[in-house]
């Protein structure tokens, strides 16, 4: 019961005061034991966190993946460098001459902007060479990891049409507090209502026109891969035709065992412009989904780029002081 538990919650988040009595409901479970097993995985670490998740472009925030060419011996240094900037979420080790790879974002008031502040980045951690690689089209995100071992090995990606929304001093409010990290109890949602004076059918009004907007991608937990069984996963990287990139990236979303897919630019030192995080509970397993993968993606190469270390694993927090603050202190 513990794996339906826990896709359940990777799914979609029941929105409501009491979303564990609505898991357990649904799984002829108490409401007491539905906290308890998910306490005991949070304490274990299987699950990273359960917040909202939103769409930093959405929100303003400008943001792309980078890889940096560092001499081995510099490595410690430069993540301490890297991993300093408030808008890095992930930075890992994989194995390619461009070995340390991350995304970054910076604030819609930034000073420097994206370009300037990799370029700061890159001249204090002294990189021999980076690449900046910024999304050009999203065909999917959205970490979703087999538990239970019944997910179809295919699956459907909407097509989904947003609508717009101007933020206003109370959805800033919400956003700020919804993305971190909830109390696994029974009312998890209450502090915030508490704080911001409104009613528990304000709160998840405003959650679904942010997720309407597509500003809220959705609202889910995360669960920790490797502690979760999945410990072989690979950034696979194809080089495909830009004119069949659409058709192709589309292709590649399908499958169930992909959690993100772009499309990225090429350069006359990375011929690879589809991108696509595959998940596997071992090696062997990730290289068989990437070998049927390759069977219906017509590509002139592929490569998968397993991390052999992590260095930052978190969410970004929007709309906090720390942005201006680096900026502050680099921009000399």
């Amino acid at each position: 019961m513990k794996q339906e538990i826990l896709s359940r919650i990777q799914k979609q988040f029941p929105l409501v005061a009491r979303p564990f009595k609505v898991i357990a409901d649904e799984l002829n479970m108490s409401e007491d034991e539905v906290i308890s097993i998910l306490q005991d995985e949070k304490k274990n670490g299987i699950i990273r966190q359960t917040s909202a998740i939103f769409d930093t472009k959405r929100l303003g925030y400008n943001s792309s993946l980078v890889a940096f060419k560092i001499p081995n011996d510099k490595i410690n240094d430069a993540v301490k460098i890297i991993n300093s900037h408030p808008g890095i979420s992930h930075n890992y080790e994989r194995n390619h001459d461009f070995n340390i790879w991350f995304t970054v974002a910076v604030g819609p008031d930034s000073a420097l902007g994206l370009d300037k502040t990799v370029a700061i980045i890159a001249k204090l951690t002294q990189a021999e060479d980076y690449i900046m690689l910024p999304t050009l089209k999203l065909f999917k995100i959205s970490v979703k990891l087999d538990t239970t071992g019944n997910d179809e090995k295919k699956e459907r990606v909407k097509r989904v049409v947003h609508s717009e929304m101007e933020l206003t001093q109370l959805h800033h409010e919400i956003i700020q507090r919804i993305q971190y990290d909830i109390e696994i109890v029974a009312e998890p949602f209450k502090k915030i209502v508490e704080e911001l004076g409104i009613d528990y059918n304000r709160l998840f009004e405003i959650l679904q026109q942010l997720q309407e907007a597509g500003i809220m991608r959705r609202f889910a937990s995360i669960l920790n891969h490797r502690k979760a069984g999945f410990s072989a996963n690979a950034m696979v990287v194809w080089d495909v035709n830009e004119e069949q990139g659409n058709e192709i990236g589309e292709r590649a979303a399908a499958f169930s065992a992909v959690s993100h897919c772009y499309l990225r630019p090429k350069y006359l030192n990375w011929q690879y412009n589809l991108f696509t995080m595959v998940h596997g509970k071992s090696m062997e397993e990730t290289n068989g989904i990437i070998e049927e993968m390759a069977k219906e993606i017509e590509s002139n190469s592929h490569m998968p780029l397993y991390s052999s270390r992590e260095f930052k694993k978190v969410r970004i927090e929007y709309f906090t002081p720390a942005f201006k603050e680096w900026e502050a202190h680099y921009n000399r």
